[in-house]
């Protein structure tokens, strides 16, 4: 029998705050808005382009150019007017909505506008000095800024041959130094590759004790993979993480939540309240309802991917195969030199990590978008050749 809940983000229960807890507020609160993580428009600054011609081609920040469902446009519309209202009832109406699609309570689901604050709570409310914050490479970058923030010493282990986490090498390192969460994204960001679910079982099996999976599932709706929900629904240490900025086009809007048991998501609720975007949560409500969504769309990326892949082998451009929005494209040379090339043509595609500088991520556009970007990739590799 599924138990009620009677909360949202602004309606938390209360939970019992740790003098821990109480200096990390603290310190979250002295910081106040130079937090070099806290909000939205900072976590994309990467990304972050200012403005751009008319004529641009924007492929650089994993964003979905199909945008909200027919439903979820219409589900705005109607609820627009009465947005001088924080409605918290339509949060709670996600998170069943949510639930019953999953096969979990609702207290197992606390929703937020995205899913990167809660990604920044579990690194803020499970890792410190003393308990590190473990993530591959490249690997999306945002948990380790947070865990830099508060001093938590960040773990970056390669990926595989395949191009997924080493999980055993993760969970081998989270047993050494006693980690706070092991971060696994999957597909991964930016490479767009799949760590298998018989790997993520054994790492939930094996890891230490006191280390919690983070496993966020951004841009699992792209591939074919199975969800990881069970994992939550069997009470494992797994925070999980879902957002409705990707496949269902809804960036700007800000959907998401994290999945766990409650006391998980219980020391997440700590670090922040208040109201959720109106629009972003009946639009979230809307495009879980719309039948067919999710295969339809990811149908219609891997098209265009496919697409886009066969012609990077057609004129033997190195690339890393992805079944999300997004794969890496192999310069060649160092990777910013092409950036800057098809900047000047337009095409604006993603960024470099370290750890592979002859890289960039690019993003999946339209079909119109893609035929510009291979156009512009041909002409500039060529000059940068000769």
């Amino acid at each position: 029998m599924k138990r009620e809940r009677n909360d949202s983000p602004s309606q938390n229960s209360p939970v019992e705050v740790s003098r821990r807890d109480f200096s990390r507020i603290a310190a979250l609160f002295a910081a106040g808005a130079s937090l070099p993580f806290y909000n939205e428009t900072t976590l994309a600054q990467l990304s972050k382009l200012g403005t751009l011609p008319p004529d641009a081609v924007k492929i650089n920040a994993n964003e979905n150019p199909l945008g909200p469902c027919p439903e979820a446009v219409e589900a705005i519309a109607k609820v627009v007017a009465r947005g001088g209202r924080y409605l918290y009832e339509e949060t709670d109406v996600f998170a069943r909505t949510l639930a019953d699609q999953e096969g979990l309570d609702p207290e197992y689901i606390l929703p937020f506008a995205g899913s990167s604050d809660p990604l920044h709570r579990a690194v803020l409310a499970y890792c410190s000095k003393e308990r590190p914050f473990i993530v591959a490479d490249p690997g999306y970058e945002a948990g380790s800024r947070a865990a830099q923030f508060i001093g938590a010493k960040v773990v970056k282990v390669p990926l595989t041959a395949t191009h997924a986490h080493d999980l055993r090498a993760m969970v081998r390192i989270a047993h050494e130094r006693k980690a706070g969460l092991i971060y696994i994204c999957n597909p991964n960001n930016p490479t767009g590759t799949i760590t298998p679910r018989e790997e993520i079982d054994w790492a939930v099996a094996n890891k230490p004790e006191e280390t919690i999976i983070l496993l966020d599932e951004a841009y699992i709706h792209f591939s074919d993979e199975p969800l990881a929900s069970d994992l939550v629904a069997m009470d494992k240490d797994v925070i999980l993480l879902r957002t409705f900025s990707k496949l269902y086009g809804m960036a700007g809007l800000r959907a998401g939540c994290a999945m766990g048991r409650p006391d998980l998501l219980g020391k997440l609720k700590n670090y922040g309240a208040g109201a959720l975007p109106l629009t972003g949560m009946v639009a979230a409500t809307a495009s879980l309802q719309s039948k067919g969504l999710v295969a339809t769309r990811r149908k219609q990326i891997r098209d265009v991917r496919e697409d886009c892949f066969a012609f990077l082998e057609k004129h033997n451009f190195a690339y890393v195969p992805s079944v999300s929005n997004c794969f890496m494209l192999d310069a060649r040379m160092p990777a910013r030199r092409l950036i800057n090339a098809l900047r000047k043509e337009h095409v604006y595609i993603g960024r470099v990590w370290p750890v592979w500088p002859t890289q960039a991520r690019v993003t999946i556009g339209t079909p119109q978008e893609m035929a510009r970007f291979k156009t512009a990739l041909l002409r500039v590799m060529g000059e940068l050749q000769a």
